[in-house]
């Protein structure tokens, strides 16, 4: 199986994907133990929609616990929000947690306010227990669900009964809601090695989460195949959980972020990535990863794993020595100047305000507004400097530069950033003066 999974990184860097970091476990023991600097097994990351299946696990143990019901109408927890629409105050927890409740969508927005209210004041468009809608609105107002009934930050109601048993790392936490909820729906900063243990709890390998929870967690509840994701994530919904073929599951978060289980092969396994720069390439990166993960596994599964960030090709012959200030002359959102120094061996720019350091043959590992990042280039054709920068703080971003110099004296620039919060100043093209 050490071959798949180094075709499965091989063909996820073809693909221009940058992952952050890749752990598997058997039986509880590591076997793959992978990262690329400034990220790896013990840097917490921005996980996005794992944070639903977290939020999942502290609901059913507040059931297991006797003080709610998955049969609850959400409206009982929440009477301040009443007199609510007749098929809202029909939902109930476990609807919620299936993604079968009464919203088309998210029912807030991202940059506003009122995130909890908008649930429950924005109309329905259908029965409840009816269709499988993905609502991250759902997820946040399950979150406000436990700090309710628990009194505390939903990391510190689950620290003693999963996080503490398993060794997690006091790092874990959510960002938080404009009423300074966890966001339980997208919020989750963890360790890659804190969520492998997670993993192991959810096998049952490790023997901290009760029966009756894990069982509740990877039950089919729902059927998401009317969605246009990948076929992974259109074979079976459990509670806040994918199950994406007979056995495993899956928890799934933007750009990448996957943690993976299978309870009968005592397999666990969690990937970070940024795959912002491929269209649908989270979903890209899954279909990759459970046929590798699907092989036998054994103990020395790991001992010639690579992981490396993605690396533009790179021809000494094709490089040129371009210094100076260059002087814009036409474009679309490119600022006026650009101050570059570049040769075979690499070089700066100044972008968006920041000075991106680079050398062709080695990734960089620098700090930029984006975050921690790594940065690779290489002059992949005459004339042709590419750069590619991947970075991840409270979240993920990625961007890619090309300049082409040109005899004539001109430099043409393209920026392409992606990501979901990423500013437009990074996302320019603009043909350049050479000084």
């Amino acid at each position: 199986m050490t071959d798949d999974l180094q075709q499965l990184l091989e063909r996820a860097h073809a693909a221009d994907i940058a992952i952050h970091s890749f752990a598997v476990s058997v039986g509880g023991d590591e076997v793959v133990r992978a990262g690329v600097p400034p990220w790896g097994h013990d840097v917490p990351h921005r996980m996005y929609s794992v944070s639903k299946s977290i939020t999942a696990v502290a609901i059913l143990l507040l059931a297991e616990e006797g003080r709610l019901s998955l049969d609850d109408p959400i409206i009982d927890h929440f009477p301040e929000m009443g007199p609510v629409h007749p098929w809202l105050a029909a939902t109930r927890i476990d609807d919620m947690l299936a993604m079968t409740g009464p919203h088309s969508r998210t029912t807030y927005v991202a940059d506003g306010g009122g995130w909890l209210e908008s649930y429950f004041r924005v109309p329905p468009t259908h029965r409840p227990g009816t269709l499988f809608t993905y609502d991250t609105s759902a997820s946040y107002v399950l979150s406000a669900l436990v700090e309710r009934l628990s009194g505390m930050p939903m990391v510190d109601y689950l620290r003693p009964r999963l996080l503490d048993p398993l060794g997690v790392a006091g790092t874990m936490r959510f960002l938080t809601g404009p009423e300074g909820i966890s966001h339980g729906g997208s919020g989750l900063i963890a360790a890659p090695g804190d969520m492998l243990r997670i993993a192991e709890a959810v096998n049952g390998t490790v023997e901290v989460l009760p029966a009756s929870v894990r069982t509740r967690l990877l039950e089919r509840r729902s059927n998401p195949a009317t969605q246009t994701w990948g076929a992974a994530l259109r074979h079976g919904y459990g509670r806040q959980v994918w199950l994406p073929d007979e056995g495993c599951w899956l928890m799934f978060g933007l750009g990448g972020q996957v943690v993976y289980g299978d309870p009968s092969r005592r397999i666990a396994a969690v990937v970070t990535a940024d795959t912002t720069t491929l269209a649908s390439g989270d979903q890209r990166l899954v279909d990759l990863l459970l046929p590798a993960l699907g092989l036998d596994v054994s103990d020395d599964v790991g001992a010639g794993v690579q992981l490396r960030p993605p690396t533009p090709s790179h021809d000494p012959a094709s490089a040129r020595a371009v210094r100076g200030i260059c002087t814009l002359v036409s474009g679309e959102g490119a600022p006026q100047r650009l101050a570059v120094e570049l040769d075979g061996s690499g070089g700066v720019l100044d972008v968006a305000g920041s000075t991106l350091r680079f050398d062709t043959a080695h990734p960089t590992v620098t700090t930029l507004p984006l975050g921690d990042a790594v940065v690779t280039a290489g002059w992949s054709s005459p004339g042709v400097l590419d750069v590619r920068v991947s970075a991840a703080a409270a979240d993920i971003a990625s961007v890619r530069l090309r300049l082409v110099a040109t005899d004539d004296g001109i430099i043409t620039v393209m920026s392409q950033g992606s990501g979901p919060e990423i500013g437009p100043e990074w996302t320019w093209r603009g043909s350049y003066l050479a000084p």
